[in-house]
């Protein structure tokens, strides 16, 4: 992916968000009591491996988007919509910062579970709907009459939820995390999401910006910071809203909801309040 080989060739080192997503996972996966032997690790997640696994000992499969992504000689290269991987592979899956730019999100999914043992588990995050929204809405203003497309479009929540239900996956959970960072600089914007490889990951060419367009996003920007909204200290909120996912390969031995019209207590009798 040319985002993720620029961010790596930028070698940017205040990678914040990628840590707050590391330990975001880290804490979920510490709530899981379970062993896992195979686990696989996808993206800018494989920089902190030993952060989101602990001292869990398990066999360790690193896969990144691109060359300058490897932190080490291990790291196999792999298009995530194209998984090299074997069925069965892994009993868990960790993917990070890539799903939300992948050219076939359901395709990429379908082919994580496949990867997945039975009762094997996916943790993942990437970014939703409301991400970069000062951005967007700068960029909208800089473009005038011409507006262009400058992010890739994102899903919301419920789509990601329904989104592992279509894919196969059993006991699926979706919520979401919004991040605010305060921003004096659309500069330090810029570079931070170019850093990260986060940026607009659609295909095609696209029209020059120009001089004038960048003065006026400059414009745009210093009027967001002086809003009657803001704090006074010259900066402009941003969002990032990560939307966290997991789910598990459908096995035999997991818990299944009860059949329909089998319960023996109604729950109007439950919430009935009682009588004095």
């Amino acid at each position: 992916m040319a985002l993720r080989e620029r961010a790596g060739r930028r070698g940017g080192t205040d990678n914040f968000l990628w840590h707050h997503i590391a330990e975001d996972l880290a804490d979920r996966l510490a709530y899981v009591t379970r062993d896992f032997s195979d686990v696989l690790i996808i993206g800018p997640m494989t920089a902190y491996t030993d952060l989101i696994l602990g001292d869990r000992k398990a066999s360790r499969t690193l896969a990144v988007l691109s060359k300058s992504e490897a932190t080490t000689d291990a790291c196999v290269v792999i298009q995530e919509d194209a998984l090299p991987f074997d069925p069965e592979s892994y009993d868990l899956i960790i993917t990070a910062g890539t799903l939300d730019s992948v050219n076939d999100l359901p395709g990429a999914l379908v082919q994580i579970r496949r990867c997945l043992k039975p009762d094997g588990l996916l943790l993942g995050s990437m970014f939703g709907v409301g991400t970069l929204s000062r951005l967007k809405a700068a960029m909208m203003i800089a473009d005038g009459e011409r507006a262009t497309p400058h992010i890739h479009p994102q899903i919301d929540l419920r789509s990601a939820a329904d989104l592992l239900t279509r894919t196969g996956f059993a006991l699926p959970v979706a919520d979401q995390d919004n991040l605010p960072v305060r921003y004096g600089s659309i500069a330090r914007l810029i570079a931070d999401v170019r850093d990260m490889g986060v940026g607009n990951a659609l295909s095609g060419k696209r029209p020059y910006f120009g001089k004038a367009a960048f003065e006026r996003l400059i414009d745009a920007w210093a009027d967001m910071a002086t809003d009657k909204g803001a704090i006074g200290d010259g900066k402009v909120e941003e969002q990032f809203a990560l939307l966290h996912i997991s789910g598990w390969a459908p096995s035999t031995d997991q818990p299944k909801p009860a059949r329909r019209g089998s319960a023996s207590v109604s729950l109007a009798s439950i919430l009935k309040p009682p009588v004095d």
